[in-house]
């Protein structure tokens, strides 16, 4: 597969086009001069995004769906036996899996900054996106989550320059050859496919080779230090905390609402005051990797510091959904013991009477590698409530389930539905409580269950 194929076709068919990886590929490419076409099985906002364009949309996979396609693209969550993708292989049609398709498209841009990680990449991507977009830069964005600023997590901009996530699953980042790249972290996790942390590093090794001009490293993480070690084709630029970094925080005080403020620092510099708007010292390290990389395209000083400001997450990001009776509802995309670990203790500063997590735990391998892990940040809250763990692409061979994890955390409880959890927590949580939603999987439906029970009280 080489990347000049998108110079060789002008007719693609997306299969599962609503997804939201999936949305913003096709908006660039449909802004570009590509006629589209796309199918899925499930209504959504994005589908309702992509008919606006007067996309053809086909509900349900079926072979003549790709009539006319030069070019196939698909996401990873799509089975090898999709009558669509066999249509195409028997017809000789090129079949393309996501991360590959954007890898094409962001070599089209003169420009591309890519943000890898393995927590904090929405966040950060959806940072950058809208500092640019205040600077006057007019960046097109693919980002992981819903940007309210924006509406949507993709933007189509008029200018050279790209801002997409960089995903390490499955070494789908080695699809990208950015001009920046940004490393926001490296932590074991994937281990289903890495094995060990060591292959992960490697991966991000690999990673900052194909990255040509920059790279912004968390100068405090020793994982991503290493992964750019010897690394000679982009000159290096660190933030953190410690003031050897490049860009680094000082004055750090927590506002009201564990809302981070302090000042950036520049090279033993004083640059800018800020405030952010979004809870949890783990943002203050997403802020300043966004800042450096937003001053590394010339973005201004006073866009970037209000920007920040403004910046009020993404969505699933600990993401307040009402309050009812002075309960209050949030959802966050947690899903490894790292991120519970941040966003509990950030929960924790806000002032609640009692901090209840419901928390998802989201495939069998990463539940049974990281069991006392899990343990140990669940403790954190006052209050834990389990569901059953999420399959998604596994087999339980592990032989784990979730009252392995609720018999390590004191006084927790496990449901089997989302259903009686929401009864649950609805007849318990008291005004002056947050209950906070927590996982990679579809947990927002039982916040969502939450919500309505409470609205129907």
């Amino acid at each position: 597969m080489t990347n000049d194929m998108l110079s060789k076709v002008n007719r693609i068919h997306f299969v599962g086009i609503g997804g939201s990886g999936m949305c913003p590929i096709a908006e660039i490419l449909h802004h570009r001069g590509y006629k589209l076409t796309g199918s899925d099985t499930n209504e959504s906002d994005t589908l309702e995004r992509i008919r606006s364009y007067k996309i053809p949309v086909f509900m349900g996979h079926k072979a003549e769906n790709i009539e006319g396609a030069e070019m196939v693209v698909y996401t990873a969550a799509v089975k090898k036996d999709n009558p669509e993708l066999v249509a195409a292989r028997k017809k000789g049609i090129p079949v393309v899996e996501r991360s590959v398709m954007l890898g094409m498209l962001t070599s089209k841009f003169p420009h591309s900054i890519a943000v890898s990680g393995t927590h904090g990449k929405t966040t950060t991507t959806a940072m950058i996106t809208q500092i640019l977009i205040n600077s006057g830069i007019d960046p097109s964005a693919v980002i992981g989550g819903k940007l309210p600023f924006i509406g949507g997590n993709g933007r189509v901009g008029k200018s050279g320059t790209i801002i997409c996530e960089a995903c390490e699953y499955v070494d789908t980042f080695l699809q990208l050859y950015p001009e920046i790249s940004v490393i926001l972290n490296i932590d074991a996790d994937h281990l289903d496919y890495f094995g060990t942390l060591d292959n992960i590093i490697k991966s991000f090794n690999q990673f900052s080779k194909q990255t040509s001009k920059t790279l912004i490293v968390n100068g405090d993480d020793s994982n991503a230090m290493k992964a750019v070690k010897g690394i000679k084709n982009a000159s290096i630029i660190t933030f953190g905390l410690s003031s050897n970094n490049d860009y680094y925080a000082e004055n750090i005080a927590d506002t009201k609402e564990a809302r981070e403020s302090f000042t950036i620092m520049k090279r033993g510099e004083k640059y800018a005051d800020v405030t952010l708007s979004i809870p949890g010292k783990h943002n203050i390290f997403n802020a300043l990797a966004a800042f450096a990389a937003a001053d590394q395209v010339g973005a201004d000083k006073e866009s970037i510091v209000k920007s920040l400001h403004q910046f009020t997450g993404v969505h699933r990001r600990f993401e307040i959904l009402g309050k009812f009776n002075g309960i209050t509802v949030a959802d966050d995309f947690a899903h490894h013991p790292t991120e519970l670990t941040v966003t509990l203790n950030a929960a924790n500063k806000m002032g609640f009477n009692k901090v209840w997590a419901v928390f998802q735990p989201h495939t069998y391998s990463r539940t049974y590698m990281f069991l006392d892990d899990f343990a140990k940040a669940l403790s954190i809250p006052d209050k834990v409530v389990l569901s059953e763990i999420l399959a998604v692409r596994e087999e339980n061979t592990y032989n784990i389930y979730s009252k392995d994890l609720a018999d390590k955390i004191p006084g927790s409880v496990w449901f089997k539905t989302f259903e009686e959890i929401a009864d649950y927590v609805t007849e318990n949580a008291q005004p002056g409580d947050l209950i906070l939603t927590l996982g990679g999987g579809d947990v927002y439906k039982c916040a969502n269950m939450i919500v309505d029970k409470y609205k129907n009280k």
